[in-house]
């Protein structure tokens, strides 16, 4: 996803002192990514004053740039960190709170006299909340759903680890000083956070697995069953018509006879029939309708 973005603007730098415009030069840094956080932060300052001067786009600008960013990682993983357990991959994660220290980066001001990671974490974080609300659920619930699935995840971890099994709806809603059906619909809740392909493969022991997929479970509707609701609405219709009008519909609708069929069997003509079903049609459909009081 993000991942190319990131190496872009983040690649290494060529590790070798930068001559300042005033003469002076950058700290050459051999491992940017190794410096602790404590050295980090004032190396930091050092690199934002420069930043706040140089002329972007030039050697000088890129060099301090991608030092920071690479300097400032191990903010994005005690980030990413406070997110572990969710489900998704920790790279995807980290990838993300990456593009959150670019824009701090990018817009932090040394003159403000802030620390930078005071700065940037609101950033990161923001940006990795924003990637789980955009992208993993798969079903969209509301935010305090969203928010209980994670509270219930703590909880369930910490029983199971407690007890030694899975624990009950009443267990969780005690811990989590909840009414269990708030517990029940967090976990009905906690099902559209990931979906799964109609074509993913199943896997098990038994020979009813074999190479069935997914859709191969899923039920469909059976238009048969509509047939049966429909007839089972329509019966007490019919048995309200008179006996003639019973005997032209089974004659044009069972035995399939045409108008001027009806019409000789009945002595009228091809023109009446055709009223006559028109009207006997019309009384049936305002009945399945519940409108058969506007007949």
């Amino acid at each position: 996803m993000q991942t190319a973005v990131i190496r872009s603007e983040a690649k290494a730098v060529e590790n070798t002192p930068v001559t300042r415009t005033d003469g002076a030069p950058l700290p050459g840094i051999e491992a940017p990514r190794s410096v602790a956080p404590r050295d980090a932060r004032e190396l930091s300052r050092q690199f934002f004053q420069r930043l706040a001067v140089v002329e972007e786009g030039t050697h000088e600008h890129q060099y301090a740039r991608n030092t920071l960013i690479e300097m400032n990682m191990s903010l994005v993983r005690f980030a990413a960190g406070r997110f572990r357990g969710r489900g998704d991959d920790m790279e995807d994660i980290v990838q993300t709170g990456m593009i959150g220290l670019i824009k701090a980066i990018d817009r932090f001001e040394i003159s403000r006299e802030v620390e930078f990671t005071s700065f940037a974490l609101p950033y990161i974080v923001g940006e990795i909340k924003r990637f789980f609300r955009d992208t993993t659920w798969a079903v969209h619930v509301p935010r305090r759903l969203q928010e209980l699935r994670v509270e219930l995840a703590k909880a369930r971890d910490e029983l199971a680890a407690r007890l030694d099994r899975e624990p009950t709806v009443a267990e969780l809603a005690t811990l989590m000083n909840l009414a269990e059906n708030q517990v029940v619909e967090a976990q009905i809740a906690a099902n559209g956070y990931n979906s799964s392909s109609l074509d993913a493969a199943l896997t098990g022991d038994g020979p009813e697995h074999g190479e069935s997929v997914l859709a191969d479970f899923i039920g469909v509707e059976e238009d048969g069953l509509r047939l049966v609701e429909d007839f089972h609405s329509l019966a007490p219709l019919m048995a309200e018509l008179s006996e003639r009008d019973r005997e032209i519909i089974h004659l044009r609708f069972v035995e399939e006879a045409t108008q001027s069929e009806i019409g000789e069997r009945l002595g009228c003509s091809q023109m009446h029939v055709s009223r006559l079903i028109k009207r006997i049609i019309t009384r049936l459909r305002q009945g399945m309708l519940g409108e058969l009081g506007c007949a």
